[in-house]
């Protein structure tokens, strides 16, 4: 009689017999022995094993009984150890099953999916890389204890107007000369991870318009010698009190910026500076601009001028001007080209600039070319220009003679000329180089040497843009305001469709409605009111000086304007991104091409309102260069103070943001955004904070 033996296998039987129990033990004994020799193949058990389970119990005589009535197959389960052991095997086995199966699907998988469908994966791994990357970065900041989150340190008081990689004494120690030692120079100096205050007399700026016309005298790093011993046409202004600098007065100078602007107006053959507009200007790059005085009158006939002037330990243009609510930046091109694509002014200004422009063969008149747009101006000021005035001297007629001449053999048209101002206009027609004498002028550039967006590239001696689809006289484009919407044809050469930059423009809108009625300090109170119905918004004025880091399209400054905001905004595309400046350049705004691992050219406190839309993200990639805490003090530095910090980006980045604002000392509140649960806004304002007096 037999009977089931439930240790061991299930279903294994053994016989009532003895023969039986003889024969199955010396059978078992010669399986014992045949697996023994098997054994040795430390491949063969786990591969054979699971086959093994799947037989029936009577397929193979394989399992024994020993004397102790158990099972004595390796196979069979009847001790702890035993069963450990195989539950080891089969779970070695599925692993490599699971592997196999996954990489094989993979693959096939991988095949058969679209183009589409693999940009929807590369974004995905994408979200998953910043989301890894910031949880790594937030790791670390925790690991560091409280000694890393602490508040930062105060810059020394000589950093009060201090600007990163501009050091003319340094690079003059350093060799360089020749007006190079004006460029930038980045890495030379160790990051400043501090706080640079205000001077100790530093009041809030007026709002425009009247901060245009009066600033505040300790504001500035200037002295009233300075100011009143200045050589520029467009620097002359006058002390109102102690503690204001006046550029509104009767005085003859000032009346003589309207004159004057009235006066290029006629040379164009306009009726006056108003009439700018219809003969399709509207964006000017003004060289050594003074103090801005020239864009301040031209901005009230809708006219955006962009200042460029060389760093100024002490009586910067670029300062006073920023100081006035007008566009203006850091910029020397003695032997960089700008920092701007090829055609992007209607205009070129140079009022006693201080360019010796019949240097290095002409290649400053080059680059002004490049610059300017097909049918663009160059308007040139000074007493070398007029060789039978009564200021004429050896030198006049050498350099007047030499910029008519090249500026011929650049197929300039001069217009006109009165007493000191000669008027040029760039040729409309891109056959004209061709058609002009070979040994005659510069040669045109190759299209491997034809850079659209320079950026830190040197001065080229050949003529640049064109070869440029962009290549539109400015009297063919529409005038402002028109020309910030783009047509059809124009969109096309950045590979894009009117319905996504439609869609852009109209994202811009909502969020600049959301942003302004969230511009107030009762949004950091402990339970903050969003402004309703029932509180005014803040007012159209409230801010003027704007930078956009990671500016896209330029929507952002054009939904600012849509709304009537009294701003200009300065545009900056990161370098690791998508160029979209020439677009930028060409809807009417100013901008720039910038690497954010570097200070910006600016100095300290330009800009009333910093917005950065999925910057954080961009710059994941760039942390093996520069820190988020680099960036954030860069922002700080840049920042005046009561001025707005607006952070749009994922919601991890966000909160790590909110860490970094906390040790900067800004009041912060994040703020959930209803059309996205993906992102967040961060809001901020820098508090005005002084340096004690001693």
């Amino acid at each position: 009689m037999s009977r089931p033996l439930h240790r061991g296998v299930s279903g294994a039987r053994i016989s009532g017999s003895s023969q039986d129990l003889w024969d199955s033990q010396k059978k078992d004994k010669t399986e014992k022995e045949e697996l023994d020799r098997r054994g040795s193949d430390q491949s063969y058990l786990p591969l054979r094993f699971p086959f093994r389970l799947l037989l029936p119990d009577n397929s193979s005589p394989k399992c024994g009984i020993t004397e102790n009535g158990f099972a004595s197959d390796s196979f069979v389960v009847g001790t702890p150890r035993s069963r450990h052991k195989l539950a080891m095997l089969l779970l070695k086995f599925s692993l490599v099953l699971i592997v196999i199966l996954a990489l094989t699907g993979s693959f096939w998988w991988t095949i058969s999916i679209s183009t589409t469908s693999r940009g929807h994966i590369f974004h995905g791994y994408r979200r998953l890389q910043e989301q890894l990357v910031s949880d790594l970065w937030d790791i670390g900041e925790l690991s560091l204890g409280s000694s890393k989150l602490k508040e930062l340190d105060f810059c020394p008081q000589e950093f009060e107007n201090y600007v990163p990689c501009c050091n003319v004494s340094k690079n003059l120690a350093l060799g360089y000369s020749d007006g190079n030692e004006y460029d930038r120079f980045c890495g030379y100096e160790p990051r400043q991870n501090c706080l640079v205050l205000p001077p100790v007399n530093y009041k809030i700026p007026l709002r425009w318009p009247t901060g245009r016309d009066v600033i505040w005298f300790a504001n500035v790093k200037i002295t009233a010698q300075e100011v009143m011993s200045s050589g520029s046409l467009t620097k002359r202004m006058m002390m109102l009190e102690e503690e204001q600098i006046s550029f509104r007065s009767a005085s003859l100078m000032f009346d003589g910026i309207e004159d004057y602007s009235h006066q290029i107006a006629e040379m164009i053959g306009l009726r006056n500076e108003s009439n700018f507009i219809h003969a399709g200007v509207r964006t000017i790059l003004d060289i050594g601009c003074g103090y801005g005085s020239f864009g301040a009158h031209l901005f009230s006939n809708q006219l955006l001028t962009m200042c460029i002037a060389n760093y100024e330990a002490l009586g910067s243009q670029v300062q006073l001007t920023l100081e006035r609510g007008l566009p203006a930046m850091i910029g020397s091109f003695t032997s960089k080209q700008l920092p701007y694509p090829s055609l992007s002014f209607d205009m070129l200004h140079c009022a006693r600039c201080g360019i010796d422009w019949d240097q290095k063969d002409g290649i400053y008149l080059i680059e002004v070319d490049r610059v300017l747009k097909p049918g663009g101006y160059f308007v040139w000021t000074s007493p070398l220009a007029n060789v039978q005035g009564r200021y004429r001297t050896k030198e006049n007629p050498k350099m007047g003679n030499f910029v008519r001449g090249f500026a011929e053999n650049l197929c300039w048209e001069m217009l006109s000329q009165q007493d000191e101002t000669i008027v040029w206009k760039k040729t409309s027609k891109r056959n004209c180089y061709s058609l002009r004498k070979s040994s005659s002028g510069p040669s045109i550039c190759s299209k491997s040497h034809d850079i659209e967006s320079p950026y830190y590239r040197s001065l080229q001696a050949c003529i640049g843009g064109t070869q440029s689809r962009r290549w539109i006289p400015i009297e063919e484009r529409k005038t402002w305001p028109s020309r910030a919407n783009l047509n059809k044809s124009e969109l096309a050469y950045y590979g894009l469709q009117p319905e996504e930059f439609a869609d852009d423009n109209d994202i811009w809108k909502a969020a600049v409605r959301n942003y302004w009625s969230l511009l107030s300090p009762i949004i950091f109170s402990d339970h903050p009111k969003r402004p309703g119905d029932e509180d005014p918004s803040p007012p159209y004025n409230m801010l003027r000086n704007v930078l956009d880091m990671n500016a896209n399209f330029g929507g952002f400054n054009s939904a600012l304007l849509d709304a009537g905001k009294s701003v200009w905004v300065m545009n900056v595309v990161p370098t690791n991104r998508p160029n979209y400046l020439p677009l930028i350049m060409d809807r009417g705004f100013v901008g720039v091409l910038h690497d954010w691992c570097e200070s910006f050219p600016t100095y300290p406190r330009t800009y009333d309102l910093v917005h950065a839309a999925g910057l954080l993200s961009l710059e994941l990639g760039q942390q093996h260069r520069c820190t988020s805490l680099d960036l954030f003090t860069e922002i700080d530095r840049l920042l005046r103070p009561e001025g707005w910090v607006i952070i749009r980006d994922a919601a991890p980045l966000i909160e790590s943001a909110r860490t970094l604002a906390a040790r900067l000392k800004w009041d912060a509140r994040v703020v959930e955004m209803e059309s996205n649960s993906d992102e967040r806004l961060l809001i901020c304002q820098k508090p005005l904070l002084k340096r004690q007096a001693n």
